[in-house]
């Protein structure tokens, strides 16, 4: 093979639909719960998982070339590769990867990239007729798999937001968009002089509150129903915004910064911890929040940009946590 023609090949690998949705599939149908130690022949598989047998021998054919599986004599066994997609692996993965989860829907979406690169408009509208947060507030399975995915992803991150900033110069803390309570939670665990509240909708924050009867926070944490796009709770020293703004365009972000700075008022203090572009920013995730949102990874100027529109100032930036910056804004 040529230089061109491995070059052509190259990038007919990193295009082939093939693998990503094998994958996805396999990770819908719980696929890898269902060999057991002894595996499974595609017959039994068929029958575990409700499907064609000539169909997914294709898919596991597949799966076996990725080295997902291996297949000898008729019976298909899990890899240790393979075994990172069963249920009961310590990983988030069947979050991501299944395609009726929050994430794993909304990352079909990516077939309508053309459309958000021609028009600047998130994809996931145009391909199911409503956009994101509209389908999680219909669907309550949607929105449990999307607080399970945000819980997971800030486990790892969440007592470095804690121990790498002084918390403790804040007696009150509103988590706004909090989520299920993994970052408000590590705050208060590391610092035992703050109080906080979380602000969610209403089903996230029901969940939130039972998290901080679980982790014994119930007489320094309490979660409210509500929305940031609606007047906060008043008059606490600061209010953290962890991985919200990115989720939303220029418009909807500067209605959330002004419902922060009325509720922070003269003396509170706003804080934003994000993954700033040029600063860790992947750009496999600006793109996702362009097509499950419209929104982006934003640099340090379009966030000062923001802010300065507020009569706030970005008073400093530091790293947080892996991936993440964070913003200290104050009244100018």
């Amino acid at each position: 093979m040529g230089d061109d023609q491995a070059l052509v090949q190259t990038l007919r690998d990193m295009a082939w639909l093939a693998t990503p949705m094998a994958l996805r599939v396999a990770a819908t149908l719980r696929l890898a719960d269902q060999f057991g130690d002894a595996g499974a022949t595609v017959t039994e598989l068929a029958e575990r998982t409700s499907t064609s047998a000539p169909a997914l021998t294709r898919v596991l054919a597949h799966l076996v070339t990725l080295t997902v599986l291996t297949h000898t004599n008729g019976v298909y066994h899990l890899t240790e590769l393979g075994r990172q997609l069963r249920s009961d692996a310590d990983n988030e993965l069947l979050l991501e990867l299944d395609i009726n989860s929050a994430v794993g829907r909304a990352e079909l979406a990516y077939v309508e990239l053309e459309h958000a690169v021609r028009t600047g408009e998130a994809a996931y509208p145009h391909r199911y007729g409503r956009d994101f947060w509209s389908d999680l507030a219909e669907t309550p399975a949607l929105r449990e798999s999307f607080d399970a995915k945000m819980t997971r992803r800030f486990q790892a991150i969440a007592p470095q937001i804690a121990q790498r900033y002084d918390w403790s110069r804040f007696a009150t803390i509103v988590d706004v968009g909090g989520g299920q309570g993994a970052v408000l939670s590590a705050i208060l665990r590391a610092h035992p002089s703050v109080r906080g509240q979380l602000v969610d909708l209403p089903a996230t924050a029901a969940r939130a509150a039972e998290e901080f009867a679980a982790a014994g926070l119930t007489d320094r944490a309490t979660a409210v129903a509500g929305s940031f796009f609606e007047p906060l709770p008043a008059g606490a020293d600061a209010y953290l915004l962890s991985d919200i703004l990115h989720d939303w365009d220029d418009a909807n972000v500067h209605e959330i910064l002004t419902r922060c700075a009325e509720a922070a008022g003269t003396a509170g203090t706003i804080l934003i911890v994000e993954a700033v572009h040029g600063l860790g920013a992947h750009t496999a995730i600006d793109l996702s929040m362009l097509v499950f949102f419209g929104g982006r990874e934003r640099t340090l100027d379009e966030f000062a940009t923001l802010i300065g529109a507020h009569g706030l100032q970005l008073k400093s930036v530091a790293e947080i946590a892996d991936n993440r910056t964070l913003l200290e804004v104050t009244i100018s």
